[in-house]
């Protein structure tokens, strides 16, 4: 499986999770402006009886959220066109997250659309967009947010308690990872689940996170952190979910040559279930 951006995968699958992308955002713009409408529209007789100017009252605060959800989707539709970092990108992101996510999953449903292609495709856009958002930060605050399934199930190796107790076969990515913390500085976690991918986010604070999973979890995780910036690297699992899955170390290189300040020194530091240690 590849990652959801034109730096790490083919093109034409890109372009085909963008317009999923496009395609669902616009039906959900679309539907929330007829809600709106209707809100309007049911009550118009009925408010007379309160007050003659009641129903121009309602009228003028439905057009006014119409429009501010039409600027949305035009900012975000243009974010999503243009890649480049527009005004206001930030509250696009968070806008998609917040707002058009869960409509595009119950309109999904409702046309028969997987809801991993949905996911996918979200994780493309939102990686597109944290492209354009995000800056050039210092080794120490970027945080590379790794699965435990990336492990060796024959591993004896504690490696969620201490990174470091990784002796480097190179049976499993740890090897290349902790090789791309020694040689970069940045941050590297190892999380066995949303609840310690949370904590471990509270405690180190970073600017920008990388984080490997499926794409269940990437989506959650994405949506949990925001507005921390979340650029999702999907894993590849070729024995099935949770079980001896890898990914490719040159996306992910490439990914921290994209967000490293090179003026900056390294400072960077191995944790896994919270605890920081200096590395």
């Amino acid at each position: 499986m590849q990652v959801g951006t034109p730096l790490d995968q083919p093109r034409s699958v890109h372009r085909a999770r963008k317009r999923l992308f496009v395609g669902l955002i616009s039906i959900a713009c679309f539907v929330i402006c007829v809600l709106l409408g209707l809100l309007w529209l049911v009550p118009y007789v009925g408010l007379d009886n309160i007050h003659p100017a009641a129903k121009w009252v309602l009228g003028a605060l439905v057009l006014g959220l119409v429009g501010l959800v039409c600027v949305a989707y035009w900012g975000l539709f243009l974010n999503i066109i243009t890649k480049k970092p527009l005004p206001g990108a930030r509250r696009f992101r968070g806008l998609t997250i917040k707002l058009f996510l869960p409509l595009m999953v119950l309109l999904g449903r409702a046309f028969g659309i997987p809801k991993e292609h949905i996911m996918l495709s979200f994780i493309s856009v939102n990686n597109d967009m944290v492209l354009a958002e995000a800056g050039r930060y210092a080794p120490g605050d970027i945080l590379l947010l790794m699965p435990h399934c990336l492990q060796n199930s024959k591993c004896d190796r504690r490696l969620t308690y201490d990174i470091n107790n990784c002796v480097r076969c190179g049976k499993c990515p740890m090897a290349g990872l902790l090789e791309l913390h020694d040689k970069y500085g940045v941050n590297l976690a190892i999380a066995t689940g949303g609840t310690i991918a949370r904590r471990i986010v509270v405690q180190l604070r970073p600017r920008l996170i990388i984080a490997v999973a499926c794409y269940r979890d990437l989506s959650s995780g994405i949506q949990d952190t925001y507005p921390l910036p979340v650029y999702g690297v999907l894993n590849e699992r070729p024995h099935g979910p949770c079980l001896d899955t890898t990914v490719s170390l040159p996306v992910v290189e490439k990914m921290l040559g994209r967000f490293i300040d090179p003026t900056k020194a390294k400072d960077g530091r191995t944790i896994s279930t919270g605890q920081a240690a200096q590395a």
